[in-house]
């Protein structure tokens, strides 16, 4: 076993003749080397984990893709976990990622962070937030401002006359804590008052959720009911383009709808969704990066970068009636 172990990991160490005759033996008995259990007695295996909100959200695909592309460089490979925004299913993942010795964790984390970071970290495994700031400076976190976001969101849709706005979102996440915090204060500004932005929850941050608070504002009197959206994210922004169609309301003469991620599906739709664009790819790419230096690098230096977004126009804020009343007179 020992001329067979030195072929496999030092050939230099073995005679050709030797060698050949091992290799052949390899191959006929179609022999694959245990590469996760020498992994593990060396202390790390080639992995990091990747623990997201919902995959079910094409934007943590894109995180996911910026990420893999990290690790593959490095001969690494990337086990992606979905919490799907429960912190009992996060803290059972944390819990297989450290059994496996991950050399790192990425993770998006649920509304409170678990105290199974903390306990990784603990343990001399690096962990990076994703999208999500950090608390301390003693923590890499790769974050946007989603607060700026908020606001230019919320100035698009002021600037095209409307003072009745919705901010749609019902989550505990801090990222739409500040997209919330952004929009109601420019419509504060914009407006001067503190009624002009109302805010709907529903219970998920997903299409579904988006039609039901489509069908609450098509319920209101007309001179409480909004006239534009501003969305927690692109996929209850399609929720709420759904909705409105369905009912005949004209997207965007009648109400406007702002989403936020920029997915793919948002230029996709059948009325091209305007939506606040963070850079999806360079998000995981970045966190990556900054995770693989921790975990090799004993000088690292914790850094927490935070991207600013952008707001990428199209049909679904675009007024196509140049009259004022159409703009801030809400669904026919």
């Amino acid at each position: 076993m020992g001329t067979v172990s030195n072929v496999l990991n030092r050939p230099e160490a073995v005679s050709p003749a030797t060698r050949e005759r091992v290799q052949t033996a390899i191959a006929a008995l179609g022999f694959v080397r245990n590469e996760s259990a020498r992994h593990l007695r060396a202390g790390r295996s080639r992995t990091i984990g990747l623990v997201v909100l919902d995959i079910a959200n094409p934007f943590f695909t894109d995180v996911a893709r910026g990420v893999e592309d990290v690790a593959a460089a490095a001969g690494l490979a990337v086990m992606l976990c979905n919490s799907d925004d429960r912190a009992d299913r996060e803290a059972a993942h944390l819990d297989v990622l450290t059994e496996q010795r991950v050399q790192g964790v990425l993770i998006t984390p649920t509304a409170e962070l678990s105290p199974h970071v903390e306990a990784l970290r603990s343990r001399g495994t690096p962990v990076v937030l994703l999208d999500r700031r950090a608390t301390g400076p003693d923590q890499c976190a790769v974050a946007v401002d989603d607060a700026l976001g908020g606001r230019l969101a919320a100035d698009h849709l002021l600037e095209r006359g409307h003072r009745r706005i919705a901010f749609i979102g019902s989550s505990g996440l801090p990222q739409v804590h500040e997209r919330h915090a952004g929009v109601a204060a420019a419509v504060r500004e914009g407006t001067g008052s503190e009624d002009a932005l109302t805010v709907f929850s529903p219970a998920h941050l997903t299409v579904a959720g988006g039609r039901e608070a489509a069908a609450q504002i098509i319920g209101l009197p007309a001179g409480r009911r909004p006239t534009a959206a501003v969305c927690a994210n692109d996929l209850v922004a399609l929720g709420v383009l759904q909705e409105m169609v369905r009912h005949g309301v004209r997207v965007p003469d009648d109400f406007a709808i702002v989403g936020y991620d920029d997915i793919d599906f948002a230029a996709a739709a059948a009325v091209p969704l305007t939506s606040v664009r963070k850079p999806r790819v360079e998000l995981g790419r970045r966190a990556a990066e900054l995770l693989l230096d921790e975990a090799s690098d004993a000088g690292h230096q914790h850094a927490q970068p935070v991207f600013e977004p952008t707001l990428v126009v199209r049909e679904s804020s675009m007024v196509r009636r140049p009259s004022p009343a159409v703009v801030s007179g809400g669904i026919g």
